[in-house]
């Protein structure tokens, strides 16, 4: 006889953790199947892991300013002990570059004030202050080091920074996952790792169950797809590909590695920082690090990939984000070796997420989340917790979404912002930045 679960959670990253967690809080008897070996191992672990709290639209911003308050007091949010301690949140705070790109910050100021989100407002002597080896000029368009007019000036300068102090990195996300799955199994949630799904089972009445690859089944009238850069093809097992307005694709990046100028230290003294001017972002990291992620300019060929055959070398892609970084700070240098990581982003078509129901009945989404949905795990986990048993419980979220409550902002959101059959919504930013 099979083993059987009232939910059976398609993935252990971050956010297939939290969901683990809240359905088990809920009463559920849940089980987490990953194909890799251990909570957080894939995409996961490789996340730069910012913690922010802005976005293009106030649904987003509104998600992340409710997760910020769990990184905030992520202890109280485990609640259990874990043998291997606790991730920490560095709030260092998340400076970004006032441009044109981004209506130099004018929606997000409007949309941190109707959610009280705390900023300041830097002129260009206030950056200088804090960051003494920036160089202040503009350089857009972003380039490629082959255009012409790579490193130089237009001719202006930066219009200011906006400073969000509620904001900064996690330490460790893969640490962050094992916490959640300690947290969820001693709400008895169960874990399986080594296990690949080969088959998502199907009755007239909709799922009942998964098959691994080595003939096991597992039954359960929960599924939950939280396959990350896998979610199209979980979604393909389940025949519900066709059935969406919003799609998902594997998406590969680069995220370069390099030390610190010798001028300034950007483990001790630096910010997560956010520069549509030059198309970076950057994180300080142990060891004097710094992390260049890409904001994905138009000049850079997104490179779509099938989530079981692609490059995990680094690329000329790599120094090139190197190089535009060093436009702003200029004693960064080039490195002639330079580290860093390879992964995968699950994108929609505009870069929100889809947390939804499906037209499998006990299929549910939570997927398109790699890349900026790490900081709202805790958020993603309640939600989607809270679609599933009002679906369970008969009603039709299609024709009448949920509403969903933020209890740190005491605000209520509908969970229709992130149907699968949305229309593109064009507030996005159409980038890693959601």
């Amino acid at each position: 006889m099979n083993e059987q679960y009232d939910a059976i959670i398609i993935g252990a990253g971050i956010i297939g953790a939290a969901v683990g967690l809240e359905l088990s809080k809920k009463n559920f008897r849940t089980l987490n199947v990953d194909k890799l070996p251990a909570a957080g191992y894939g995409s996961t672990s490789n996340s730069c892991a910012i913690i922010r709290t802005y976005y293009s639209t106030f649904d987003g911003c509104a998600m992340a300013f409710e997760g910020y308050h769990y990184w905030k007091d992520w202890a109280r949010y485990i609640g259990v002990d874990d043998e291997s301690g606790l991730a920490r949140f560095i709030e260092c705070g998340t400076l970004v570059m006032r441009t044109p790109h981004n209506n130099f910050l004018e929606p997000v100021l409007d949309i941190s004030r109707k959610l009280g989100v705390r900023f300041e407002e830097w002129d260009n002597a206030r950056i200088q202050q804090r960051m003494p080896p920036w160089d202040l000029r503009r350089f857009a368009p972003v380039k490629r080091p082959d255009d012409d007019g790579f490193g130089e000036s237009n001719g202006e300068s930066i219009h200011g920074a906006v400073l969000f102090p509620q904001g900064g990195y996690v330490n460790d996300p893969q640490l962050a996952t094992h916490n959640i799955q300690r947290a969820c199994e001693a709400a008895g949630g169960r874990f399986r790792f080594n296990a690949e799904i080969t088959e998502i089972r199907r009755s007239d009445d909709g799922v009942c169950g998964v098959t691994l690859s080595n003939g096991e089944g597992i039954d359960a009238p929960v599924v939950v797809n939280v396959a990350g850069p896998h979610s199209a093809k979980m979604n393909a097992l389940a025949g519900i590909a066709d059935k969406m307005k919003i799609k998902t694709r594997a998406l590969r990046h680069e995220v370069p590695h390099v030390p610190s100028p010798s001028d300034f230290d950007y483990e001790e003294k630096g910010i997560v920082t956010s520069d549509s001017d030059v198309g970076v972002y950057t994180r300080p990291a142990s060891g004097g690090q710094i992390l260049i992620g890409s904001e994905d300019p138009p000049c850079d060929n997104r490179e779509w990939v099938d989530p079981d055959d692609f490059s995990r070398e680094l690329s000329e892609q790599s120094r090139i984000q190197t190089m535009r970084l060093a436009q702003r700070l200029p004693s960064l240098g080039v490195p002639n070796r330079i580290g860093g990581v390879v992964d995968l982003y699950d994108v929609t078509d505009d870069w929100i997420p889809i947390y939804d129901k499906s037209d499998l009945r006990g299929f549910y989404l939570a997927i398109g989340t790699s890349g900026n949905q790490f900081k709202n795990a805790p958020v993603a986990g309640k939600l989607v917790a809270e679609l599933i048993e009002y679906c369970e419980k008969g009603h039709d979220h299609d024709r009448e979404p949920l509403s969903f409550h933020l209890d740190h902002l005491g605000l209520d959101v509908s969970i229709g912002f992130y149907s699968r059959n949305r229309e593109i919504n064009k507030d996005s930013s159409f980038s890693v930045l959601g």
